[in-house]
């Protein structure tokens, strides 16, 4: 297990369960029957797609990390880069794979977030205005994945892909000023467009007749975002701005609850959640940025 540790942790395995979220909040949108069993071909697709992705980031950060974050796997020595590079490739092209297994729509989809993934990891993320907006893409490319599991679906509901984009979008703003400390006025930034996604949400939930079931949710992912977000507005440190990177990304898992509250998929809402304690359990052990 020490062995396998550091590569584990390249893959970022509390993460990794947001990334299962999305498909099931994707699913939920699209209204799959779960009559049919291949749809563990998308889970498998995101695994692959999202392990890959910060894999390979790691692979890009190795010179900065060795300055900035020595104790990571690759400049520690832990995991030769050639190798994270290779396991990164790997998880990418069975990303791909999985998602091709499922249908050619989804397989189109994984291919589009493959692409977007290292455009990201290698170029875009060194600029503040293509950074959030191409990890944005990545992760709502990754939401409609799981739509895609009823194609037909797409032209009525394929536009709420918006919410994880400027979602994850707020929180590549804030992560850009992690280590070194950051700007009130970018974490304002980040505090509207979680604004607009909470008011997106509730009024999706309103057109469905899921309101009242809803608002709790969102009230909860609200708080769970907003009270490290209000800390670092108050000390913009890297250490605040750190916890509230975490928290976003953790909780990723309520906001895509909501959305199956939203569409009336109650129990699958509740096993969504159950992915929030299991992940809040990895982070302790797994870096989550």
């Amino acid at each position: 297990m020490a062995t396998l540790k550091p590569y584990l942790q390249l893959t970022r395995p509390a993460n990794l369960l947001t990334a299962l979220a999305d498909i099931a909040a994707g699913m939920a949108i699209a209204g799959f029957l779960f009559i049919e069993s291949t749809y563990f071909f998308l889970l498998l697709s995101t695994l692959g797609l999202y392990g890959g992705g910060v894999v390979l980031n790691d692979v890009f950060d190795a010179e900065l990390d060795a300055i900035e974050r020595p104790e990571r796997p690759i400049p520690s020595g832990k995991v030769p880069r050639n190798q994270a590079a290779l396991m990164g490739v790997i998880l990418l092209f069975l990303g791909v794979l999985f998602a091709f297994a499922y249908s050619q729509v989804s397989g189109i989809i994984s291919l589009v977030i493959a692409l977007l993934v290292v455009l990201y990891d290698r170029y875009a993320k060194h600029s503040s205005f293509f950074g959030p907006l191409v990890m944005g893409m990545c992760r709502g490319g990754n939401l409609l994945l799981g739509i895609s599991a009823v194609p037909e679906s797409f032209a009525r509901f394929g536009w709420v892909i918006i919410v994880p984009i400027l979602y994850i979008g707020a929180i590549t703003l804030i992560s850009q000023d992690e280590v070194h400390g950051g700007k009130r006025k970018t974490l304002y930034l980040a505090g509207f467009f979680y604004g607009i996604v909470h008011t997106v949400q509730l009024y999706v939930a309103y057109r469905q007749g899921n309101f009242l079931f809803t608002l709790p949710l969102v009230g909860v992912h609200a708080w769970l975002v907003g009270k490290p977000l209000f800390a670092a507005i108050q000390n913009p440190v890297g250490p605040m701005i750190g916890k509230a990177v975490k928290a976003g990304v953790l909780s990723l898992i309520v906001m895509n609850a909501a959305w199956c509250l939203a569409f009336g998929y109650w129990p699958l809402a509740i096993l969504v959640l159950i992915l929030l304690p299991l992940s809040i359990q990895l982070a302790r052990i797994f870096a989550v940025t």
